[in-house]
């Protein structure tokens, strides 16, 4: 699509002409419009590549499209109501450039637009485009203080048991077959399963042995059909986008018991009985009987519905604070500023990164994606970050501090799996001098060297295997068939071991408070602009609508920021007309 012509001039009769009755200076629409939209024009060459300058008819104005898509998270509005504030709001109309009146536009052309900028990898542009203005403002440093954490996202799809997902995975592998396979081409099968998956449903009313029994007649008609699907006769039937995910989730759900014979179905023995064998492709070699998988043998990436294979499954907290949820996981970090505000100042905190990653991937993980999207930006990794204890290793601590930077969170515990006795925070241990103390008072024997062959993983192995026999502590320290003591630690065991003593002092809880107003933001996303459920099914769309959450979460903070700004200018000028009078 080519694009029309630009203009940030406004029109005689525009809005703009009525701009001083209806839009005074500290009206939100006249910020925007002053603060937001030219930061927005200015990535219209950035846009303009999403388009094709020798194809299709004039295009819609792409930054008329990004504003739109920005006040909607701003006010909370879906794309046919949107339209709807183009065609009666004046304040929409003035932040944007336009005129009432002007020509609209079909809501679907926002659902292409985002299409677009998916399919180009723009998707974080809005946002990208917002936090480079706050720069500029100079309200955002590159090298400023940030805190970081996550928050659950659920999927836009229904929670299904091992027995719907494979069914649904079935009847949608079926009904894209059956637009492509002519009846002839069909396998015998086919009249059968069509009706067992695309046209009954199961009685959830059966006992338990018989929905188990329902798994593996399941695993084996996907088995057959994947088989057929194999076979040299088709090889493009099987690259079809259902065909494939029946294939990832057969995988993940069942194992073949190779050398067992596969069950004849009743519709082949009766297709026997009457007209003989019949011919048919054969299955690809090792095929055997299938059999469930145990829930400790799947993968926490395996698909939980068909409909967003990419919608995963996660758990976080314990006991009656343990949640669970199929969908994604949302890192958020923020800017930190230890500035005092007045009272009823806004924040001076802004969003510096979002990043949407499967619900089933660690945090620890989500912060280095943190790390690579910020990056990718032009930022630098910050001086100073504040995190809670899931994102703390010894690993990620020693790293940090070899780059000069501060990560502020609280180590994990060593793990009490000693029967109670003596874990290793009560061990002094240094790693590179290869020393340990014990609670006793006595220094280690031994130091062995560990390295796994598979991950390069190095650990190190500290024993005491003369001072044990005699010890007064030997009780609370060896077990009861042990010898000795002896205690393995990784390599960055002296990072860790440092954080869980410093966590302990009054001067590291101060620093730590900083970190808690990073739940106040993932609360305002949640509850403000929608971010605790995806709009869209898969990770790209839910990863679009969450840049466009954090662009409006951060013009809504400029916004507050620039009117508490005017606030005090007004104030301070009508303090000083009564001193000039007084």
């Amino acid at each position: 699509m080519s694009l029309p012509g630009f203009s940030t001039q406004a029109e005689l009769f525009s809005t703009a002409a009525l701009s001083t009755s209806l839009f005074p200076e500290a009206d939100r629409y006249r910020l925007f419009a002053k603060l937001v939209y030219p930061r927005l024009a200015a990535a219209r060459a950035t846009l303009e590549r999403c388009y094709s300058a020798e194809n299709g008819r004039t295009a819609i104005e792409p930054v008329l499209l990004l504003g739109v898509s920005i006040l909607q998270e701003l006010d909370g509005m879906p794309d046919r109501l949107a339209v709807e504030m183009l065609r009666y709001h004046a304040g929409w109309n003035f932040a944007l450039n336009r005129q009432l009146g002007d020509e609209l536009f079909h809501p679907t052309t926002l659902v292409n637009f985002r299409n677009r900028l998916e399919e180009h990898q723009q998707s974080a542009l809005g946002f990208a485009t917002v936090l480079a203005a706050l720069e500029e403002a100079g309200l955002v440093s590159r090298l400023s203080r940030q805190r970081l954490d996550s928050t659950q996202m659920f999927g836009r799809v229904a929670r299904m048991s091992r027995l719907d997902c494979v069914r649904e995975g079935l009847r949608l592998a079926l009904q894209e077959l059956e637009g492509v396979v002519k009846p002839e081409a069909r396998p015998l099968c086919w009249v059968a399963l069509w009706e067992r998956y695309v046209e009954s449903q199961v009685d959830y009313r059966a006992s338990t042995e018989t929905l188990a029994r329902k798994l593996v007649e399941a695993g084996t008609d996907a088995q057959q059909l994947l088989g057929w699907l194999q076979s040299p006769a088709q090889p493009q039937w099987a690259q079809g986008q259902q065909a494939q995910l029946l294939a990832r989730v057969f995988g993940e759900q069942f194992e073949l018991v190779v050398g067992t014979a596969v069950p004849l179905s009743k519709e082949k023995e009766a297709v026997v009985a009457e007209v003989g064998p019949v011919p048919e492709p054969e299955p690809p070699a090792g095929m055997g009987a299938v059999q469930p998988r145990g829930k400790g043998e799947m993968n926490s990436a395996r698909v939980r519905n068909p409909h967003d294979p990419e919608a995963t499954y996660a758990t976080k907290g314990q006991g009656e604070q343990r949640k669970e949820h199929v969908g994604y996981k949302v890192q958020v970090a923020e800017s930190v500023s230890e500035a005092i505000l007045a009272s009823g100042e806004p924040t001076r905190n802004f969003i510096t990164g979002i990043v949407t990653h499967p619900a089933h991937e660690s945090d620890e993980a989500g912060a280095l994606k943190m790390a690579a999207e910020q990056a990718a930006m032009g930022w630098e990794k910050p001086p100073v970050q504040y995190v809670d204890g899931a994102y703390v290793s010894a690993q990620l601590l020693a790293a940090a501090a070899a780059e000069g930077r501060e990560i502020i969170g609280p180590a994990p515990g060593a793990p009490d799996n000693n029967g109670g006795r003596f874990t290793t925070e009560q061990f002094q241990i240094s790693v590179e001098e290869r020393k340990a103390v014990c609670p006793a008072g006595k220094e280690n024997t031994q130091c062995s060297r560990l390295e796994e062959s598979e991950t390069g993983k190095v650990s190190f192995r500290f024993e005491w295997s003369t001072h044990c026999a005699e010890c007064p502590l030997r009780e609370q320290c060896v077990g009861p068939k042990q010898k000795h003591r002896t205690i393995v630690v990784g390599e960055y065991h002296t990072a860790l071991q440092t954080r869980r003593q410093e966590q302990q002092t009054q001067s590291f809880k101060e620093r730590m408070k900083h970190r808690n107003g990073i739940e106040g933001t993932q609360s305002e996303l949640v509850r403000g602009h929608g971010l605790r459920r995806a709009r869209y099914r898969g990770l790209a769309k839910a990863k679009l609508q969450n840049y466009f959450i954090g662009a409006a979460c951060n013009v809504k903070r400029w916004i507050r920021q620039e009117l508490w700004r005017l606030q005090q200018v007004t104030a301070n000028a009508a303090a000083q007309t009564v001193a000039v009078v007084n």
